[in-house]
């Protein structure tokens, strides 16, 4: 820990962004002042990074037509940079869900998505469903409906 960074806590839980984003042109709420990770968004606090992992599948969703967990990682995680396949036998394995299978539009069916997807991005999902759900509804009043 001689730069002050403790590695033996995973990039996205420390960066408190437990989705891994990567640095892009979007102002993202809640970003924190220093960004000082290269590749990675920096949020201060994990609600913010769980409210922007939120807001990517809600635009996937109602953008992109993606409601099916392989449709969704493909998109998330692309075999170009990612093990894929496997992302979505985990997500399936964790939620339960296959990978076909179409999601509602529900907390109920997005919230065990998102624990999972954090746990295979950070080897662990340390957030409890309280911290989960508050970041995932910030700045607005539920899941749209217009699809």
């Amino acid at each position: 820990m001689a730069d002050g960074i403790d590695k033996s806590i995973p990039r996205g839980i420390r960066n408190n962004n437990p989705g891994n984003i990567k640095k892009n042109n979007i102002e993202w709420d809640g970003l924190a002042e220093e960004q000082i990770d290269p590749i990675f968004f920096i949020f201060k606090e994990p609600i913010w990074g769980i409210r922007a992992l939120m807001r990517i599948l809600l635009v996937y969703r109602f953008k992109h037509k993606l409601k099916t967990p392989h449709d969704i990682i493909y998109r998330w995680a692309p075999p170009s940079e990612n093990p894929t396949d496997t992302y979505i036998e985990h997500i399936s394995k964790y939620t339960g869900y296959k990978a076909d299978q179409e999601l509602d539009n529900t907390i109920e069916d997005y919230l065990p998505l998102v624990k999972a997807l954090i746990m295979f991005e950070n080897g662990k999902q340390p957030y409890n469903d309280e911290t989960l759900v508050e970041g995932m509804f910030r700045g607005w009043d539920g899941f749209p409906t217009n699809e």
